[in-house]
Formats: C-alpha cells, structure tokens, sequence
C-alpha cells in the first residue's frame, strides 16, 4: 500500500490550494478515503472523508464550505480542493485510507502573508 499526497506549499490568506493523493498497491475504489492534518505542536485534526463511491462527503466544522473532497477511482487519486484558507489552516496534510491504517507522509499547508 502506497499514499503519495502531493499540491501543497505556501500560499497567502484567501487564496486557493489543490492537494491531491495517489494510491497504489490496494483496490482504491473499495476504500473510504480521508485526510487528516497536524498543526505543528497539536494532535492530528480529521478534515474530511469521503466514501468508496464519492458520492457522499463529510467536513469538519473548521473547513465546512471552504473544501471539497473529492476522487477519481479510474486514476486512483483522492483531492482536496482548500479554498479562502486561513493561517489556521497551516499544517501538515495527510490522506488515509479506510479507518486510517495507512497513511501518506503527508505534504505542507502554510497559509501566511
């Protein structure tokens, strides 16, 4: 099983980010799918999750209309679409497959001016 999470870097309060996760080595379409992020100094925060199907999406509190999650099963790739980000936003991001027994090594979100 391989997660590689990709689209991160440094952007200014407002703007737009679009990370993106390619997995391998599993059936990724029979697996729910999430990502997760970890502020420096601060436990991992769960974001969003989507199902095997991505026809059902669910969001933290902290980032409900601001990003969509999203898959392609015939591309093995999970997204995540972070719109009007916020220094609070800053961390590192994680995908992670079914009830997050594999995970990526994740790829750095900093929201600064």
């Amino acid at each position: 099983v391989q997660l590689v999470e990709s689209g991160g870097g440094m952007v200014q309060p407002g703007g737009s980010l679009r990370l993106s996760c390619a997995a391998s080595g599993f059936t990724f379409s029979n697996y729910d799918m999430s990502w997760v992020r970890q502020a420096p100094g601060k436990g991992p925060e769960w974001v969003s999750a989507i199902n095997t199907g991505g026809g059902s999406t669910y969001y933290a509190d902290s980032v409900k209309g601001r990003f969509t999650i999203s898959r392609d099963n015939a591309k093995n790739t999970l997204h995540l679409q972070m719109n009007s980000l916020k220094p609070m936003d800053t961390a590192l991001y994680y995908c992670a497959r079914g009830w997050y027994d594999y995970w990526g090594q994740g790829t750095q979100v900093t929201v600064s001016s």
